[in-house]
């Protein structure tokens, strides 16, 4: 490592240790996130301050599916399943020192000083790596079978530690699907003898990656269902969901166990200093000279990127981090920072006035000339830590989000059982309203499983949404993965659904996303 290269990492750990100011954007209606119909009020669509963080030195942040404070199973980590609309901090916590953590569909990971790491939320496929899934849901943290811990990251059902255990740097739980573990199988079979039903082995306990045991993983980044990895040499490697390209091999084939991406070799390999990031459906690095290469599906409209291309609008630019959500990205460069993608909820950042989404990166004017430390995206939003060094009167102009206090103190939801009638002597005419308070009885049953239907599938998100693909349709091994972008039926275009085989969305989301090209044009963002 040269002496500049030397000098610029110590510039760095010293910003992440100084920490600075986060602003946030996007969605605060938690019950709307992957709806395709909502209100979108209540909703911040420029950068903004949360007023219990106001003042409060931010050092690291991490973002998943669902926000650290929302709507949870577990994963805000207090103890309980009240949902919580601002920052709270998790009691259990304060004993240790929080370097690292992780966000995942519904868990949350985070590593201690020491090296240990603790997770809670979700655990039904292992996902937390405390070695069982006796317990579906962890709501306080529990430890993690891991030592010796430097970084995580999460995918949407399973979790990836970096060690410094000699032969194990990089170790992974949770759900095998799609062989996002990377262990060389998915652990798929028919839950009966006579059913065509499919599930999963989970994986409780954290396991080491056999085929990069004589490797040094330094770096990761982990989307829904695929992951993507650096060692200590710059080489990349990819496994997990091949669906949309977002492993960069050419082809949309599963990979089941972590396959070396073939463009950063020889003289491309990626510098001690590069960025790494994995979207929903996408990937992207930086590599040598700063270059953005980006890979999988871009933008809901166009051809998905198969293998890393240069994204020759951030040509030249600085770029320090770098994160993306479901179909929007976010870049922290020079003394700027960029976002572009397909928005509904305004993560984007461009303000009341400004365009939706954008097919082309573009300045978010309100941070313009703030040094951006860090990034990160989620499901509907985004987070900035931006530094405060000379910059405090400006952030004074921002907007300050209150959140709601209310739902901490709300108990929880008692399990609904039903109350038997009792029963009465008369008869006759009776009878026939006694038959219609039954029938009325069943609709409003039949109601509240529908609203609870539509309230689990707002906890996961869409599948469109935070996949990109239809998970319960896919074949074994991935074989419908690997058919390109063939002719999709009618049926899965209307939708918007697919295993990275159809091409469909909403009619208007085609109608945003051509009015924002048609707004932005071919303009690359300039440098101050």
């Amino acid at each position: 490592m040269s002496s500049v290269e030397t000098e610029k990492k110590a510039e760095e750990e010293k910003e992440e240790a100084r920490g600075g100011e986060l602003l946030f954007c996007g969605a605060t209606c938690w019950d709307i996130i992957g709806r395709r119909k909502g209100s979108l009020e209540g909703n911040l669509v420029s950068p903004t301050r949360l007023r219990p963080l106001v003042g409060v030195d931010i050092r690291f942040i991490a973002s998943g599916c669902v926000l650290r404070f929302g709507a949870q199973k577990g994963q805000l980590g207090h103890g309980d399943m009240i949902p919580r609309d601002r920052p709270t901090v998790v009691s259990e916590l304060f004993k240790y020192k929080i370097i690292k953590a992780g966000a995942g569909r519904s868990h949350t990971v985070v590593v201690t000083e020491d090296g240990k790491s603790l997770a809670f939320g979700w655990n039904k496929h292992g996902q937390l790596g405390s070695g069982s899934v006796k317990n579906e849901i962890e709501s306080s943290p529990v430890c993690c079978l891991v030592s010796e811990v430097k970084n995580t990251a999460c995918g949407g059902d399973f979790t990836v530690w970096l060690s410094s255990v000699e032969g194990a740097s990089i170790l992974t739980a949770g759900l095998p699907q799609y062989g996002q573990l990377g262990h060389g199988t998915d652990n798929e079979y028919n839950s009966k003898d006579s059913s065509v039903k499919l599930i999963y082995e989970a994986q409780p306990r954290p396991r080491a990656i056999a085929t990069l045991a004589g490797e040094t993983i330094v770096k990761v980044a982990c989307g829904t269902n695929h992951t993507v990895a650096v060692d200590k040499n710059g080489f990349v490697y990819t496994w997990g969901f091949g669906g949309y390209g977002r492993l960069g091999h050419r082809e949309q084939k599963d990979e089941w166990v972590p396959r070396r991406v073939d463009v950063f070799q020889n003289r491309n390999v990626l510098p001690p200093d590069a960025v790494i990031s994995a979207g929903s459906a996408n990937s992207s690095c930086t590599a040598g000279g700063g270059q953005l290469y980006m890979w999988g599906k871009i933008k809901n409209s166009g051809d998905d990127w198969m293998y890393p291309k240069p994204l020759m609008d951030l040509s030249g630019w600085n770029i320090r981090c770098m994160d993306s959500g479901n179909m929007h990205h976010f870049v922290g460069a020079d003394s700027s920072c960029i976002s572009w993608g397909h928005a509904q909820y305004g993560e984007l950042g461009y303000g009341p006035n400004g365009q939706k989404s954008s097919a082309v990166p573009k300045k978010v004017d309100v941070l313009e000339g703030m040094h951006v430390i860090s990034v990160a995206c989620g499901m509907g939003h985004s987070m900035v830590i931006v530094d405060k060094t000379n910059v405090g009167e400006r952030l004074d102009q921002l907007d300050i989000f209150d959140g709601k206090a209310s739902a901490e103190g709300i108990e929880e939801p008692a399990s609904k059982t039903p109350v038997p009638k009792k029963k009465t002597a008369k008869k006759g005419a009776k009878k026939a309203d006694k038959s219609k308070k039954r029938k009325k009885s069943n609709d409003s049953s039949e109601s509240e499983e529908e609203e609870e239907e539509v309230d689990e599938q707002s906890d996961y998100g869409s599948e469109e949404q935070v996949n990109g693909e239809a998970e319960g349709k896919r074949q074994r091994g991935g074989n419908n993965s690997g058919k390109g972008r063939g002719k999709a039926s009618k049926k899965s275009v209307a939708e918007g659904k697919g295993s990275g085989r159809g091409r469909g969305r909403p009619p208007a989301a085609k109608k945003t996303s051509s009015s924002s090209q048609g707004k932005t044009g071919a303009r690359r963002p300039r440098k101050s």
